[in-house]
């Protein structure tokens, strides 16, 4: 645990930050010292930045914020998803509420949308269409409608708890709009008139338990597993997005860093035409692009 400070006096900010970060690091934390200047920010009201600068000043922390952040680190220790203790993610420009119920979303997925919006940004349509399947905490729509605000961005979530917290991020942004339903269905009024599908759909094979427990014990299960070989859901919305864009439209799946062969072909069966599969920024294959003919 934490070390141990004098009751009712104030402890110096940087020795309470190095045991954290060791605490968390013992309990196999991948990056201890981010998450520590992350949970004390979060109690202290601070950005890592100034929790950076406080420690260079020597500052100390009062005995109600040490309780209080103990507590904390106790549940990220226990891999309790970092983002769940402070209630929001970052997503590119974005600060997401997200919590138990909800797949928190991933670095890697801010290389994928951005296939999404430079096609939205290059159409000339003074209003191109697009549309997020399965959004969950609403990242992707989010931000295709806030980094194009002449777009108008349309998003289905089934799942009623990541429906609520989608909602919550969506509120107040005119030029999207959400609907709690299935992907496979949703949105029959706008078949043929999508500019761009996009969707992170569960691709995770039901067998290939993830080892992380972030992932394991609090992503929703239904946001990970996509049947025997991971890819269902992407069989369905390969059909779905094929109803629902116009022809020469743009779809956008991201997958796994080994999905990319197996999703080509199944695109090319359904009619697909110039499937690509991109990688991330580790050099891993991360999202697969096919127009529809």
């Amino acid at each position: 645990m934490c070390s141990a400070y004098s009751e009712g006096m104030p402890e110096n900010l940087a020795a309470r930050l190095r045991a954290i970060a060791q605490e968390l690091a013992d309990a196999g934390v991948s990056d201890p010292l981010v998450d520590a200047e992350l949970l004390v920010g979060h109690v202290l009201g601070l950005r890592r930045g100034e929790v950076q600068a406080a420690v260079v000043r020597g500052d100390s922390i009062q005995e109600s914020d040490a309780v209080q952040l103990a507590a904390l680190v106790a549940r990220r220790a226990a891999r309790e998803p970092l983002q769940h203790l402070t209630g929001k993610a970052a997503f590119r420009h974005l600060e997401l509420a997200v919590g138990p119920g909800v797949f928190v979303p991933r670095p890697e997925t801010e290389t994928v949308v951005q296939f999404a919006i430079d096609a939205l940004l290059e159409n000339a349509a003074p209003a191109p269409v697009a549309i997020d399947l399965g959004t969950g905490s609403g990242a992707i729509a989010l931000a295709m409608a806030t980094e194009v605000p002449h777009a108008r961005v349309f998003a289905v979530e089934r799942s009623a708890d990541a429906h609520a917290w989608a909602a919550r991020n969506m509120a107040g942004v005119p030029n999207l709009a959400l609907v709690h339903g299935d992907l496979a269905t949703a949105f029959e009024e706008l078949r043929g008139t999508v500019d761009v599908v996009i969707s992170n759909p569960p691709y995770v094979p039901d067998d290939a338990i993830p080892r992380d427990p972030e992932v394991r014990l609090h992503d929703p299960a239904q946001a990970l597993y996509g049947g025997a070989d991971g890819l269902d859901v992407v069989r369905v919305i390969s059909g779905r997005a094929q109803e629902l864009l116009h022809a020469g439209g743009l779809l956008v799946l991201e997958h796994g860093e080994l999905q990319g062969e197996q999703i080509r072909s199944i695109l090319e069966s359904d009619g697909w035409r110039a499937p690509a599969t991109h990688e991330d920024l580790t050099r891993r294959d991360r999202a697969t692009t096919a127009l529809r003919g």
